[in-house]
């Protein structure tokens, strides 16, 4: 019997979001896509955020992935800058958990360290990695696409791993998840 599954992976960002997807067929993997969702030239914040929801919604029920694998914020000192990508990781996330898709989140480290063996690998190691992995016959001029496809991956070699990351498998798991941040008024 043939085992399938989908997994979609996401590097969010208001300027470019890039978005990969891989098939597992008996624990194999195969390259299915990867593109960018370029957002540089809309002004309006709220604007950028629908449609990194609605692309999200979008790539979900084109190629209705079992699992998405999403990188987690960073922590960098710019306090605006981490607020912009929380909200981008947000509305990803919140469209795969309107359609009930379990979302596991993996830290820049953690994704490179599974893909190039070293958790300060650079975005240009990771895709040629990628690229040897999946035979990829070229690599996009952006490495966002890329990125995407590297949670895809790493979440494929973290599967059935103790303590993968933070997964959150509908609204009412993440509500669970994350009591302590809920305002109760």
């Amino acid at each position: 019997m043939t085992k399938e599954k989908i997994i979609l992976g996401i590097d969010p960002g208001t300027t470019i979001m890039g978005f990969g997807i891989i098939k597992v067929v008996n624990k194999k993997m195969q390259f299915v896509q990867m593109n960018e969702l370029h957002l540089r030239k809309y002004d309006d914040p709220y604007t950028k955020l629908k449609l990194i929801y609605d692309r999200t919604l979008e790539l979900i029920d084109t190629y209705y992935p079992d699992e998405i694998a999403i990188e987690a914020p960073f922590y960098s000192k710019n306090v605006q800058s981490m607020l912009k990508l929380g909200r981008a990781q947000g509305v990803a996330m919140a469209a795969g958990l309107s359609r009930q898709i379990p979302i596991t989140e993996y830290l820049p480290k953690k994704i490179k360290m599974a893909i190039t063996g070293n958790g300060n690998a650079s975005k240009e190691q990771v895709a040629k990695m990628l690229q040897g992995l999946l035979g990829l016959s070229s690599l996009p001029k952006n490495l966002d696409s890329t990125d995407g496809l590297a949670a895809a991956v790493c979440h494929f070699y973290n599967e059935g791993r103790i303590a993968i990351g933070v997964q959150y498998t509908g609204w009412e798991a993440f509500v669970k998840q994350n009591a302590d941040k809920i305002n109760k008024k």
